[in-house]
């Protein structure tokens, strides 16, 4: 049974939080452009049982990390990527104060470093934890400990993310993400058949990769805001990306041209997401279009995945492509149902370290 657990009912607390899978929209989101993502049938638990002392003991055995957090000494200086403090620090203000000390086992089969978001995960179900635990004094929701977990992950440690992570896995089921001011969603609780995550094995350098790529987009659209002050990115169409260009320096050119293509394609992506019934070929099709500019735009595949994707694409896949900051990681594929097994066996056959089905999950929950 999941939902709100009373305080009687906190002697023993589990957190579920899934993976996620960006669908459209890579390298979008820290332009403030809108991405559409799901959250994965993968999963971070934590389970937690009250101790005797004031301590939060934390064992992660799938990475054979452990550590204790005394409360006794109140907020500490909190170190780089220390996400565990910096959730503690923040939810602070909003009058959660961890008294009570826990025994806190943290597992996952989500893959790590690998462009499915297990680290996000982590700091959604660590928040979830948290507020379920200790209490807090404005209305909790999905959107909230979202919001919580990106500042905690993100902000805090001025990271170069966007809030795709934390609100796919928060909300739950297929999200479309505006990550502009103010922020916007829908969410689509909508049945993906034929979902596969395919894992290459390659090791990611999520923030080198976001950093070197956001700033030089972000340059090339500082550049035009020099001569054009108005100027607004989410306006410019591929009919239109021509009159911008004079504006804009030659070696940017291309990741202007990356994010307004990747752009139209989300929004046309959105289009065949609000529909009563998926066109599951339009939306494969879609996807290969994204792939490509991901990779011959950004730069930002590698041998091994693009034969995975070709493999997934020649086993009679509707479509493939890369996940995530790149260079590594993962693909997402979407297969006919009937030929599920033989586009996974394909994958697996050029050198990817896995490959396997995936439901789209209803989000982050507390569990009885």
């Amino acid at each position: 049974m999941e939902g709100t657990i009373s305080t009687k009912d906190k002697e023993t607390i589990i957190v579920k939080a899934p993976g996620r899978t960006c669908l459209f929209g890579d390298h979008q989101d820290y332009l403030e452009l809108p991405v559409i993502a799901c959250a994965i049938s993968r999963h971070i638990t934590l389970k937690a049982k009250k101790n005797a002392n004031c301590l939060l003991n934390i064992d992660q055995p799938d990475i054979g990390e452990k550590r204790s957090i005394d409360l006794n000494k109140g907020i500490i200086p909190v170190g780089k990527d220390d996400f565990f403090m910096a959730a503690i620090d923040l939810l602070a203000d909003y009058g959660c104060y961890p008294d009570q000390g826990y025994d806190i086992v943290i597992t996952g089969n989500i893959p790590i470093n690998a462009g499915t978001s297990s680290s996000s995960a982590l700091v959604v179900a660590w928040v979830e934890f948290l507020i379920t635990s200790f209490g807090c004094d404005v209305p909790v929701t999905p959107k909230f400990v979202a919001e919580m977990a990106y500042q905690a992950e993100v902000v805090y440690h001025g990271m170069p993310g966007g809030k795709m992570d934390q609100y796919s896995i928060g909300l739950g089921h297929v999200i479309y993400l505006e990550t502009g001011t103010p922020l916007y969603y829908e969410t689509f609780e909508k049945f993906i058949p034929g979902l596969i995550v395919g894992v290459s094995g390659i090791p990611k350098d999520t923030s080198g990769v976001l950093r070197e790529l956001r700033d030089k987009a972000q340059l090339s659209v500082l550049t035009i805001k020099k001569y054009l002050k108005e100027f607004d990115l989410s306006k410019v169409s591929i009919e239109n990306i021509g009159s911008y260009l004079a504006y804009v320096p030659e070696d940017l050119q291309v990741f202007f041209v990356a994010a307004v293509r990747n752009h139209s394609i989300t929004r046309e992506a959105l289009l065949e997401f609000r529909r009563p019934t998926l066109d599951l070929k339009k939306i494969g099709a879609l996807m290969l279009e994204h792939h490509g500019i991901l990779r011959d735009y950004l730069n930002i595949t590698v041998p091994l995945i693009d034969n995975m994707v070709d493999a997934a694409l020649e086993a009679g896949a509707y479509g493939a492509k890369i996940v995530g900051s790149g260079r590594g990681g993962c693909i997402v594929v979407l297969s006919p149902k009937d030929k599920v097994d033989t586009v996974i066996a394909s994958i697996r056959a050029v050198g990817a370290k896995d490959a396997f089905t995936v439901q789209v999950d209803p989000g982050a929950r507390v569990k009885k």
